[in-house]
């Protein structure tokens, strides 16, 4: 097993050696954040991933987040360490029943989070992220939204823009559902004047009693400016890793002991030593997939 400043060197050298660039996302291994060339939310990595110009990208995250990836930069050969690394709250938006309500409802615009698949986007007039969904489904034109698929962001955001009817999906992220209202009241108790910072992803009620609600991203930000001992942290515990290297003075408390996506913890150093050494999974998307997704992802980006 390599680890440690091992695997790190000798990703350098196989990166090096291959032309290859690595993107991370927050919610993975600590140790593969530090080796990577860029961490970021789904917002900067899709960004990251149209910009860069190298031969290999290993994206180091779930399965539809390197299908962004792909989509973005057909040109690159896209791996991913652990091809199925998948996302729950993806799997709940299936095109079949997305196409229906789009025949039954036709003055509404389909908004996608860029939590789905590449075949669920390309049934999507425009994708958005956490960091950009109230902007995104305020700059419509049409007065109807079908926000897919997680409920929980798509309500965060009809909190926000009131001049539409916003019709939820029923999805949610697991991980981030299963922080209740009782727990996050008692992590506040024990640790009386911390900052809660939250992701929309978790429920209202969760919402309404933190000090801040944001997308990774904007959490971090959040937390590079905050005058506190403690925060407490309302998102998938990976992102601590990058928090207590912008502010080793803060103690960061996870808003419950397991929070901890189990698919993005499948994408292990070793297999990212691995995908590099022998190039494997590449991702692949049906050209036609492709082009459609690719107009709902580059709309969400003009408008960002």
């Amino acid at each position: 097993m390599v680890r440690g400043k091992e695997f790190i060197d000798k990703v350098k050298e196989l990166k090096r050696e291959k032309g290859a660039l690595i993107l991370a996302h927050y919610y993975v291994d600590g140790l593969i954040q530090d080796v990577a060339d860029f961490v970021g939310d789904s917002l900067e990595l899709a960004r990251k991933a149209k910009e860069a110009e190298a031969e290999i990208i290993v994206f180091c995250g779930v399965y539809f987040m390197a299908e962004t990836a792909k989509i973005l930069n057909p040109d690159s050969k896209v791996l991913i360490p652990y091809y199925k690394a998948g996302c729950l709250m993806a799997d709940m938006a299936i095109v079949e029943e997305i196409k229906e309500f789009k025949e039954k409802n036709p003055e509404y615009a389909v908004v996608t989070y860029v939590n789905s698949s590449a075949d669920v986007k390309a049934v999507s007039d425009i994708c958005c992220t956490s960091a950009n969904a109230v902007k995104i489904i305020s700059s419509l034109k049409e007065d109807k939204v079908l926000f897919v698929p997680d409920r929980n962001l798509g309500s965060f955001v009809s909190e926000k823009v009131k001049d539409k009817e916003i019709k939820l999906w029923n999805g949610y992220c697991p991980v981030h559902e299963k922080l209740s209202l009782e727990q996050a009241e008692r992590v506040k108790r024990e640790n009386k004047g911390a900052p809660f910072v939250v992701h929309p992803e978790c429920n209202k009620e969760v919402r309404e009693i933190a000090d801040f609600v944001g997308s990774t991203s904007q959490i971090v930000k959040f937390v590079k400016e905050v005058k506190a001992e403690k925060v407490i942290v309302g998102t998938e515990r990976g992102t601590i890793h990058h928090l207590k290297k912008l502010r080793p003075d803060i103690e960061f408390i996870p808003a419950y002991p397991e929070f901890t996506c189990d698919q993005m913890k499948m994408i292990t150093p070793e297999r990212v030593l691995r995908a590099l050494e022998r190039e494997v999974f590449e991702v692949q998307v049906p050209q036609e997939i492709s082009q459609r997704a690719r107009r709902a992802i580059e709309r969400m980006l003009e408008r960002s």
